[in-house]
């Protein structure tokens, strides 16, 4: 149902693949998954990127799974993480690729640094697509 490739003639990821083929008929596009708790808030102390990085993992679970489906059935992610500093975000790469979530990323992904995300004091966001 989903073929990953990395075709010659191009670098060797990180673990992520350069192509994912999905033949499924339907997708789920989740929205964005911000570092929320139940009540709204960010969680974690400002700057705590490990904390935030939890929370988006722990909602990218449930609603994968209120959508019928599981981190290994994800096609494709795009990671934003507010920082200019290539460490920061390899971190952050490691946290998720240590996680439950990590079969998520072995598809085509996307790891963005950017200026700032919607929520004051947010520090990351994943943007999830899944084959059912």
């Amino acid at each position: 149902m989903i073929e990953k490739l990395n075709p010659p003639g191009v670098h060797e990821t990180a673990g992520y693949s350069h192509i994912t083929i999905s033949s499924a008929g339907r997708l789920a596009h989740l929205a964005g998954q911000c570092p929320l708790d139940l009540a709204g808030n960010v969680v974690g102390e400002p700057g705590d990127y490990d904390a935030q990085t939890d929370q988006v993992i722990a909602n990218c679970l449930a609603v994968l799974a209120a959508a019928g489906a599981a981190p290994g059935d994800v096609v494709r992610s795009v990671i934003y993480v507010v920082s200019p500093d290539s460490g920061v975000l390899a971190g952050v790469w490691q946290r998720l690729n240590a996680s439950p979530l990590a079969p998520a990323f072995t598809t085509a992904s996307t790891l963005v640094g950017v200026a700032s995300l919607g929520y004051q004091g947010q520090l990351i966001e994943l943007d999830l697509t899944a084959a059912l």
